[in-house]
């Protein structure tokens, strides 16, 4: 504790006599003998209540700070990344760290697609209202912070009810002309990482650029990555009250997909492969411009317009995993894949108001705002594809089964003020005001003609309010409650694919996020508790179905009603050893019971009720658990994530009616992993990972659409070394 005073009187003592009127002839230089000071760097694990142009007050927030991690960076590893997020659930699709595909409250995890998701704030869902996904993948190693706020915060970014999650890029050197980073890793099953970066500023204008490339095998037989990222980011300052910024970015990777697995296949063998011709690959861009413009003290503008662009390329021979990818007889030759290409246009510009102004001697805050949206998905599948085994995406048919445009346009207003009532109590009220219409025209050669062209409009306002009260100041209690809205998607109205098929009488989906919390520290202990429940009215799912001929099918429909209620856990405790070592140990605990609630499934012409059935992806517990010890310039982490048995379907079927393996139990799984890193000076540093030391057989999720039903294993024992050199 004496360290510390001696650190803030060190800092009280230089501020003090940088303004004193000291005169240089009158005072006798003397040399002194170097004094060190010793202590630690203790980060936040939540945002600002005032976060840029955001109000966070009595709000659910996370805030990950990438730089302190001893966590795999080079195949975003999820929970690592998001270890002191509680709750989060973690769907291993690859272990090549192609995508983050993350969700919590019992949501959908696929692609993030529950989330507003963005980088430095733009949003980077591929088409909010076409398919929401986020197929966007900026290398880890150019983040400096992940900032999350839980669906209580929804009505500030978006309708989603997972909330937003967002990506803060590394930021130019300020203090030189040239700055170079360079981070290299190589690991095992093949991979290579390479990630160099230059910064800098120059005046008022600074700059940022970035380029990524990574190759790896996979954990199963046949797996390839081979992926690629840039980015160039340019601001001017024109003073100190009015700045732009423009920036382009770009992503593409190639996945050459193993194949799902039934689950006799996986116990005898989990890194075999079933597919040797199936490839993912997509290629996309980011540009934005953003101006920020301070009117006064009291009053921010912030300006962005931006664009997701690019495509969603796949080749595969898309069959159940009981049907084998084998040679025609008839033709000597393999059967002919099916070709599908997404191509996103999605136009987004927000304009955000945040201001503060007394009132009764309080300080109080406005954040508003509003935004426009103007998307084109078009969409062109069922291509017949060549017989070949190499990522080719040309056709041997010019016709597509499927050509179809689907185009948004959406508005949204939205106000959130907090009214700070004294000085421990403040109370925040909000409205999103969203009205949209979405025209759906093209071809579709097995659909009635007279089904298409359709226009759906939309018109609904969403409502939020919430309270914070600090007990003191090291200790708030929270709560909120916020209204959440989910659109049917493209996938929800036409099927995927050829073994998919969907409700006529699907709807959208709504209702809302509750949580209670308290948060704060008490001498080594910080700590972060929240009751929660999630309503989701109509909620989409997909089940497991067989046709006339034993065959298996999916069928996308509004499942019924879900409620997720439980408890987020997070503690940690910081034990100084001696002036320089440090041992920090953290549980971050979810405790879930996720259920359907007067809900029935349809068959033909009967009902099967759900009614108290487990939400799929669900789990009741969600636990893991570090202790990481820093000496010095030494860093070593463990960690033990605990993740309790889940359903894949609602029905909550125990065995798959078919041996597709898509649906059954998804068993509980514990994984061990560790990290350590060393700073070897100022300009060069390592780092070390074992993921999955104990080298256990799991999987996190049976999949019922892409990249296919059945069983897909997450990564065995692996290691990756790390040199990161700055100049």
């Amino acid at each position: 504790m004496k360290t510390y005073f001696l650190f803030f009187f060190i800092l009280l003592t230089n501020a003090f006599f940088a303004k004193a009127n000291v005169f240089a002839d009158t005072i006798i230089a003397q040399k002194l003998d170097t004094v060190t000071v010793h202590g630690f760097i203790y980060k936040n694990y939540d945002l600002n209540e005032m976060n840029e142009l955001f109000i966070n007050t009595g709000k659910k927030t996370n805030l990950i700070h990438l730089g302190i991690l001893n966590a795999d960076f080079s195949s975003k590893t999820g929970r690592q990344v998001f270890a002191k997020v509680p709750g989060v659930f973690v769907y291993d699709m690859d272990g090549a760290g192609n995508q983050v595909n993350i969700a919590s409250r019992g949501l959908d995890p696929h692609r993030g697609w529950e989330f507003n998701n963005r980088k430095d704030g733009i949003m980077t869902n591929s088409d909010l209202y076409g398919y929401p996904a986020s197929h966007y993948s900026m290398p880890l190693e150019s983040i400096e912070q992940i900032e999350l706020v839980k669906g209580t915060g929804s009505i500030q970014y978006g309708a989603q009810f997972g909330g937003m999650i967002n990506y803060i890029s590394k930021k130019a050197d300020s203090s030189k002309p040239f700055a170079f980073e360079s981070i290299q890793t190589v690991g095992s099953y093949g991979l290579v990482s390479s990630y160099h970066a230059i910064s800098g500023s120059i005046k008022k204008f600074k700059y940022y650029a970035y380029a990524y490339f990574k190759m790896r095998n996979g954990f199963r037989e046949i797996e390839h990555t081979m992926s690629n990222a840039q980015k160039v980011s340019l601001s001017y300052q024109f003073n100190t009250r009015f700045s732009v910024e423009f920036e382009w970015s770009k992503s593409s990777y190639t996945y050459k997909i193993p194949g799902a697995l039934n689950d006799q296949m996986f116990r005898e063998n989990p890194q075999q492969a079933t597919r040797n011709r199936n490839y993912f690959n997509p290629d996309i861009h980011l540009p934005f411009v953003k101006i920020h413009w301070i009117v006064n003290a009291k009053t921010k503008l912030l300006l962005t317009s931006s664009a997701v662009l690019g495509k969603r390329n796949s080749v595969m021979f898309d069959k159940p995993v009981q049907i084998n990818d084998t040679i025609n007889h008839s033709t000597g030759q393999y059967n002919n894949r099916q070709v599908d290409i997404d191509q996103f246009n999605s136009y987004t510009t927000e304009l955000r108001l945040f201001h503060q102004f007394r009132l009764y001697n309080q300080l109080h805050s406005i954040a508003a705002g509003i935004q426009y949206i103007n998307n084109d998905l078009h969409r062109t599948q069922l291509g017949k594809g060549t017989t070949g085994e190499n990522f080719d995406l040309s056709l041997v048919d010019p016709l597509w089964g499927r050509d179809l445009h689907f185009k948004t346009i959406n508005y949204a207003l939205f106000a959130e003020q907090q009214w700070q009532l004294n000085k421990q109590l403040s109370v925040t009220t909000g409205i999103r005001l969203e009205k949209g219409k979405t025209n759906m025209f093209g071809s579709i050669q097995y659909y009635p003609s007279n089904q298409i062209p359709v226009t759906m409009s939309r018109q609904f306002p969403l409502f939020t309010a919430g309270f914070q009260y600090k007990i003191g100041k090291p200790i708030i209690v929270y709560g909120g409650i916020a209204q959440s809205y989910r659109p049917m998607i493209f996938k929800d109205l036409i099927p995927g694919s050829v073994y998919e098929t969907v409700d006529p009488a699907i709807q959208d989906a709504y209702g809302y996020n509750a949580e209670f919390g308290i948060k704060g520290n008490w001498k080594l202990f910080k700590w972060d508790i929240t009751a929660f429940v999630l309503k989701m009215n109509n909620r989409f799912g997909t089940l497991a179905i067989t046709d006339a001929m034993n065959n298996l099918m999916t069928y996308r429909t509004n499942i019924g009603n879900s409620i997720s209620k439980g408890l987020e856990l997070f503690v940690q405790a910081d034990l100084p050893i001696n002036q320089s070592t440090v041992l920090s140990v953290f549980t971050s605990t979810s405790l879930m019971d996720a259920r359907y609630k007067n809900a029935f499934v349809k068959f033909g012409n009967t009902n099967q009720s759900v009614h108290n059935n487990k939400v799929e992806s669900a789990p009741d517990m969600t636990s893991r658990n570090g202790v990481s010890i820093q000496s010095g310039k030494l860093s070593i982490s463990f960690q033990y994530s605990y993740v309790s048995a889940t359903f894949a379907d609602a029905l909550n079927t125990i065995v798959s009616p078919s041996n597709s393996g898509a649906v059954g139990i998804v068993p509980s799984y514990g994984i061990v992993d560790m990290g350590a890193s060393f700073q070897m000076n100022r300009f060069i540093s390592l780092k070390f990972n074992g993921n999955n030391i104990t080298n256990q057989s799991y999987f996190t999720k049976r999949p019922l659409f892409y990249p296919g039903p059945g069983i897909w294993p997450s990564d065995g024992r692996n290691f990756s070394s790390t040199i990161s050199f700055t100049l």
